[in-house]
């Protein structure tokens, strides 16, 4: 019994702990793939099923839910800084950006479900509840652990690092994104859902906006006021769309707190 206890916090630290040594030795385009063997060692470890784990496909309607996630908040960021003035595409190549969007998309869903999904909304959710650990407790508990494990990669000398100013706030905004993935994965049961609204994420906000200090597609450079991840914009957007799907899960009879 005491090894599901102490496994949750043993599996985060040594995730956090080795993304940091690689993101501060110039390795952080592969820092997440030690996830991948991580996962897996602590799945075996643990003994979960894949039911467990959220092996599972979930059902076309949970998709729809997944894509309008990204689609929403990314689309209303860019229009307030389009309304705003604040969008210049004269030198955008857009083709590049489709390409770009349709890989990240598809070949991403797979590697973020092989990784950041499926260490934080697999293993470490169901570790979590084999732990005693209520559903609500989970979400919250693997969405901290997330946003803290991008701590080194926004911080560091790592090319996707920030000035110091807009760390808070995507830290925040990183623990907001676990937050809504788990609640996708909560009501589907599956971490594929949450990894394509993952991937989709990705593709768009760093298509469009980029990532650190880069200029995206949409060629705004004050992204620490409308980035989706750095931004106060992409933080109050996603507060909102965090609080309107807990809100419509109470709804549904489907309530965080419930222990089941």
């Amino acid at each position: 019994m005491r090894r599901h206890q102490i496994a949750p916090l043993v599996g985060t630290l040594a995730a956090v702990a080795i993304t940091t040594l690689m993101d501060a030795n110039g390795l952080s385009v592969f820092s997440a793939l030690p996830l991948l063997p991580l996962g897996l060692l602590l799945w075996y470890w643990q003994r979960f099923t894949r039911r467990e784990i959220g092996l599972i496909w979930g059902r076309p309607k949970d998709y729809g839910l997944a894509l309008m996630y990204p689609f929403a908040v990314i689309g209303a960021a860019a229009s307030i800084a389009l309304l705003a003035g604040a969008v210049d595409v004269s030198a955008t190549d857009w083709k590049r950006f489709w390409v770009e969007l349709v890989l990240g998309s598809t070949i991403g869903s797979l590697m973020v479900l092989l990784t950041e999904e499926g260490f934080f909304r697999g293993w470490l959710w169901a570790s979590l509840r084999r732990a005693g650990k209520s559903r609500g407790q989970a979400l919250v508990w693997s969405s901290v652990a997330f946003s803290l494990w991008h701590l080194s990669a926004v911080s560091l000398d790592t090319g996707f690092d920030l000035p110091a100013g807009q760390i808070p706030v995507f830290m925040v905004n990183a623990m907001l994104l676990g937050l809504i993935w788990g609640m996708l994965r909560l009501i589907s049961g599956s971490t594929l859902v949450a990894s394509v609204s993952h991937a989709v994420w990705n593709a768009l906000a760093y298509g469009l906006f980029a990532y650190g200090t880069k200029v995206g597609a949409l060629g705004i450079v004050k992204t620490a006021i409308y980035g989706p991840e750095v931004g106060f914009i992409g933080l109050a957007l996603n507060t909102a769309y965090a609080a309107m799907l807990w809100l419509w899960l109470g709804r549904r009879g489907q309530s965080i707190s419930h222990p089941a």
